[in-house]
């Protein structure tokens, strides 16, 4: 997998390169303690796929230039501040195998470091009146707000239908990627229908993302650290489950939702949970859907003409599916 993102990097290498001291220079600050934070976020940094998007798509319609960068680097300020913030919310003290924000400084710091990322994403665009871009961030933390709001309004209920769960995952995972992909064309001065369907492009290539995450919860060969079991653990009510749930008979349902809301840590009735979907066909229905969202992205990537950036986003959209962790 490390050679595939090698080879969607390919036509975007040298800019990678500057977008990390770029993104470095973004977080920049007169307080030695938000300085010793950000320089710790720039060296635990993961495979920044958002970025990867962000100068693809400005290479799929134009040249990246100054504003694709400033593009990029609010991108990642949010996507790095919501991290933050969902280490303390989750009380977690390692990501990607360091110690998490909230573990090295404590809860107050993180909190007012993901803050301080977030208004630093605004001032980017403001500084240097990107007003089209400060659009689409502020749309975009307000989504990403809500989606989690509503993620942990219905855990509580378990009351989630299929088309609410498409909304939580389009708010909460696809509205950053689909950000990307429309600051991209838009840094090369998109007109808003280009701008449209490049956020479409971005919102369905994130709901087969997340889609995907979810089917790790049922894989016991995903490397990607995640435990089996975990969402049903922590209550969430994610594709495979809602799919098996609402076909199920109705003794079956009833001892089911009794699982999650009173046997969540029952690793027993957890595992029986797990076999149940699966022989019910609720994996192979999420793989269907998935793939699905992923065809009506290549469909987008297809009206383009051929390039090396559309080769790349082509790669990333298997990638996307075909990911181990």
């Amino acid at each position: 997998m490390a050679n595939t993102v090698e080879e969607i990097k390919r036509p975007i290498n040298e800019e990678m390169k500057l977008f990390e001291q770029k993104f470095y220079e973004s977080m920049q600050s007169k307080v030695p303690l938000l300085d010793k934070v950000t320089r710790f976020i720039v060296t635990t940094k993961g495979k920044q796929m958002r970025p990867m998007f962000v100068f693809l798509c400005a290479k799929l319609v134009g040249i990246v230039n100054e504003k694709t960068y400033r593009g990029a680097s609010m991108i990642e300020l949010i996507h790095t501040a919501t991290l933050v913030h969902d280490d303390v919310v989750d009380e977690s003290f390692k990501r990607r195998n360091f110690f998490s924000i909230n573990a090295l400084w404590k809860n107050k710091i993180a909190v007012l470091v993901g803050d301080y990322l977030l208004s630093k994403s605004v001032l980017l665009s403001t500084d240097y009146k990107d007003y089209d871009l400060l659009g689409v961030i502020s749309r975009t933390i307000r989504e990403m707000s809500e989606g989690e709001l509503l993620q942990l309004e219905k855990a509580r209920k378990l009351d989630i239908t299929e088309d609410v769960y498409y909304e939580i995952i389009r708010q909460k995972t696809a509205t950053l990627i689909a950000a990307c992909c429309e600051i991209g064309v838009l840094s090369n001065n998109a007109d808003e229908q280009l701008a449209k369907k490049m956020m479409d492009f971005g919102t369905y290539t994130g709901m087969a993302f997340q889609i995907k995450d979810d089917l790790f919860d049922y894989l016991t060969s995903n490397v990607i650290g995640k435990p089996v079991g975990i969402d049903i653990k922590e209550q969430k009510m994610t594709l495979p489950l809602i799919h098996t749930l609402k076909n199920a008979e109705e003794k079956d349902r009833k001892y089911y939702f009794n699982t999650i809301r009173r046997y969540n840590n029952d690793q027993k009735r957890v595992k029986e949970l797990i076999s149940f979907v699966k022989s019910s066909g609720g994996l192979d229905y999420a793989i269907t859907v998935m793939k699905n969202f992923q065809q009506k992205a290549k469909d987008i990537l297809n009206e383009f003409p051929d390039s090396e950036a559309k080769r790349s986003l082509h790669i990333m959209l298997d990638y996307v599916i075909e990911r181990k962790f």
